[in-house]
């Protein structure tokens, strides 16, 4: 809950700077999605969290990404996968070094990023929500609302990994609930 009281603040000030006086989503499926949205990024920096700072370097195979890693990687893509799929933006990726980073500023970037997400789900035009987009990856066509649970998916993809690395370190990961 901590987390989410410094995620609301930045929210509010980014409404602030882009002029939105009020504070719901402005269309019902943003509206249905929030809450949604929310609970995936409180658990995710619950996770963050729970891993001591001294094992973010921890990384279970010499091909997985380490710990800070996963956590960088979730905090950079939301917002990025948020602009290029949701908002229709060119983006390229450019991936900060987790091995230069702190925990706090992993956490700082991961706030960051879902606090950027949270504030295009309460700004976001239903005409904008109802454009299609092709994926990368996988080259399907979905509208931009529904790339809302791309950018949510791959972010759980890499949440589950990090309960991995909490629990390959005895560290039991955070009581998911929903």
């Amino acid at each position: 809950m901590r987390n989410f009281v410094l995620t609301l603040t930045i929210i509010l000030c980014a409404a602030a700077t882009y002029g939105q006086t009020e504070m719901a989503p402005k269309t019902p499926f943003t509206e249905m999605y929030l809450p949604v949205w929310q609970v995936a990024v409180e658990h995710c920096l619950d996770v963050a969290q729970a891993m001591p700072e001294e094992l973010y370097s921890y990384k279970p195979t010499e091909v997985s990404k380490t710990f800070g890693e996963q956590m960088v990687h979730i905090g950079h893509t939301v917002e990025l996968l948020t602009q290029r799929y949701v908002q229709g933006m060119e983006v390229k990726p450019n991936t900060p070094d987790a091995s230069k980073m702190t925990k706090a500023e992993i956490i700082e970037l991961l706030e960051r990023g879902f606090a950027y997400t949270t504030n295009v789900i309460y700004t976001i035009e239903q005409e904008k929500l109802d454009e299609s987009c092709v994926m990368y990856h996988s080259g399907n066509t979905v509208s931009r609302a529904f790339a809302f649970f791309y950018v949510q998916d791959h972010m759980n993809n890499h949440r589950a990994k990090a309960n991995l690395y909490l629990r390959m370190n005895n560290i039991q990961p955070p009581e998911y609930t929903w």
